[in-house]
């Protein structure tokens, strides 16, 4: 989609601009001939599950358009050590300017969908979906996101804009959840669905009386999580968040929720290690 590919080549853009500065890259330009050429590699040093690899194709792009780029490994990909990602061959010039912008997007991304996929993979069989948040690197929030379908997980709402998710201060500001969940209704279009945070049964109880569609059950416990899931007998989408790992999640899944939320997954996943060498 054009919109798709606009965004990567603005966010690629940015982060060349960035690294480029005023005066580009004086190493490269000092000390590789102008008509040099290479070959290069990018191969995982790790195992992981690939993600973002329209970035990293973008900005060999933007800097030399006649790098070519061929892909072993694209998005959700599973890839072992060693395993490689992208073989690149171009003027060496434009290979060395690109190399670690197209690497950050691609180690980052990646990371996320790795992390994602190890949640995925640990409650398989339950039924329940692992979605992200809005735990997001500024500005890379779509790219998270995709990185976390590329993992195997959904997506939670994209911003303040697409979905109303009554939080605990918004409780307190409006009044109460009954309060809070009436004025919503009343305002909201009809193809909005409400969710609510609740820390309790006992807000649990009064969300579902007041005819909330989903709720967000916040760090509560095993055994209170199991005590919801028999309250709410399918009356609501139930999402449990908070305390979420690889410890934890499977236990969690396995009290009936429909959805674990986890922000670690976007906002902690450590890089996964990917490298580019010259052949």
């Amino acid at each position: 989609m054009i919109e798709n590919r606009l965004a990567v080549e603005a966010a690629v853009a940015a982060a060349l601009k960035e690294d480029l500065g005023d005066a580009g890259d004086v190493t490269t330009a000092a000390c590789i001939p102008e008509a040099s050429r290479s070959k290069a590699v990018i191969a995982a040093r790790a195992a992981g599950v690939i993600a973002g690899v329209d970035l990293a194709l973008a900005a060999f792009r933007l800097v030399d358009p006649a790098i070519r780029c061929d892909v072993g490994k694209g998005d959700s990909a599973a890839v072992a050590k060693g395993d490689v990602v992208m073989r690149i061959e171009g003027r060496s010039r434009g290979i060395l300017t690109a190399e670690r912008v197209a690497l950050n997007f691609l180690c980052h991304l990646s990371g996320v969908a790795t992390a994602t996929r190890a949640l995925v993979d640990a409650v398989k069989g339950t039924g329940t979906a692992i979605v992200c948040t809005r735990k997001t690197t500024p500005g890379l929030r779509a790219f998270e996101k995709s990185a976390v379908l590329a993992g195997g997980g959904r997506n939670h709402r994209f911003g303040l804009y697409d979905a109303i998710l009554i939080k605990d201060n918004h409780i307190v500001a409006a009044g109460g959840i009954a309060a809070a969940i009436r004025t919503a209704k009343a305002k909201a279009g009809h193809l909005v669905r409400i969710e609510i945070e609740v820390d309790g049964l006992a807000g649990l109880d009064a969300a579902l009386a007041a005819g909330a569609e989903a709720v967000l059950l916040d760090n509560f416990s095993i055994d209170d999580l199991r005590a919801a899931v028999q309250r709410t007998a399918k009356r609501a989408v139930l999402e449990a968040s908070g305390n979420v790992s690889l410890k934890t999640v499977k236990a969690i899944a396995e009290t009936g929720v429909d959805v674990i939320s986890s922000g670690s997954i976007t906002h902690s996943a450590p890089a996964l290690d990917l490298g580019l060498d010259f052949a």
